[in-house]
């Protein structure tokens, strides 16, 4: 399975609105088809925005024709605000352009074909990168599994959210791998249904024991002693372990914590925020109203009723039990053991 691909100077993504039922790529020739597929949730997960918005920066380079220097610098910059307003929460998106941003300003002298070249060896840099965080997460988090765990997951945290493997998801297919029987309960994640169309899809691409549930009904079933875990991944960490994941992490969260269940957060260090001090100070995206009114586009709302539509909250540090990076696990107090992590980078 693949999430996207670079191939004949294009970039190629699974339309991923289109999941289960259909299998259908996109093919994305300029930086505004990679921009259009992020802002609609063509391609999503935090890594997977990241890679997506490093190869738009290399379709902006190599449509540019004229001379290098200031009017080259001025056109990619154009390129990178384009790719930034996509989405606000997922920090990878800033990060990856700010990589290949850098790229171009340190090779502003050089000629055109070099920096194209230059900006796509660092593309194709980031997401061989993430592949490798997410194998080395999956190693790292599958010690926290026991055989025989069954994992509450939210939204879509594998990989179809990343360059390939997954975050939340990597640490089950890591611990399967090693021979531990893991069940996975996948809750639909409404509105966009992400649980439901597509980590399920993928768990049972795999073989992975999977049962679907509604949202609402993770309460029951940790209150049931049916689920011994739950691992989610996150768009955004700030300094003090807070963090930004799907709409409704929260609310399992709290649950877990009520039910004396472990809480784990699977992300890559480049979803770290060390910027902001707490969760509070993390960008939320408000999606549209269609979202929740619509599903596959028919309409279950009564005409003209109001609709908010927040597409993430933050889960505070109190309620989680560690966080797994490509670096380790980090565990409470995470001021402190951030920069531990980040120090063996």
């Amino acid at each position: 399975m693949y999430t996207l691909k670079w191939q004949n100077d294009k970039l190629y993504l699974i339309d991923q609105t289109k999941l289960p039922v259909e299998h259908v790529d996109i093919e994305c020739s300029n930086y505004k088809e990679v921009a259009d597929a992020i802002r609609h949730m063509k391609v999503r997960g935090a890594p997977a925005i990241g890679v997506a918005a490093a190869y738009g920066i290399v379709l902006g380079a190599m449509e540019y024709t004229g001379e290098t220097g200031e009017p080259f610098l001025t056109h990619m910059e154009e390129v990178a605000h384009t790719l930034e307003i996509t989405r606000p929460t997922a920090v990878n998106l800033f990060w990856a352009i700010e990589r290949m941003t850098s790229v171009v300003k340190g090779n502003l002298g050089r000629p055109l074909e070099e920096i194209q070249k230059a900006l796509l060896r660092e593309a194709n840099k980031i997401m061989d990168e993430d592949m490798e965080s997410n194998k080395r997460m999956g190693q790292f988090g599958q010690e926290l599994l026991n055989d025989g765990d069954v994992i509450l997951t939210h939204c879509n945290a594998g990989a179809l959210a990343t360059a390939g493997y997954g975050t939340a998801l990597g640490v089950i297919r890591a611990a399967v791998a090693t021979g531990k029987h893991i069940e996975v309960y996948a809750d639909e994640t409404r509105p966009y249904l992400q649980g439901a169309r597509l980590t399920a899809w993928e768990l049972m691409e795999d073989g992975i024991p999977v049962t679907l549930i509604t949202d609402n009904m993770a309460g029951y079933f940790m209150q049931k002693g049916e689920i011994t875990g739950v691992i989610v991944g996150a768009d955004r960490i700030a300094a003090n372990g807070d963090v930004a994941n799907k709409i409704g992490t929260y609310s399992v969260a709290v649950l877990a914590k009520e039910h004396n269940i472990p809480f784990y957060v699977a992300a890559p260090t480049s979803t770290f925020d060390l910027s902001l001090e707490s969760g509070d100070q993390i960008p939320i995206e408000e999606r549209d109203q269609q979202e929740v009114t619509h599903i596959q586009g028919k309409r279950i709302a009564p005409y003209g009723i109001k609709v908010k539509n927040p597409s993430f909250d933050v889960t505070p540090n109190k309620y989680i039990t560690a966080i797994i990076t490509e670096q380790g696990v980090a565990y409470p107090p995470y001021n402190e053991n951030f920069r531990a992590l980040l120090s063996n980078k």
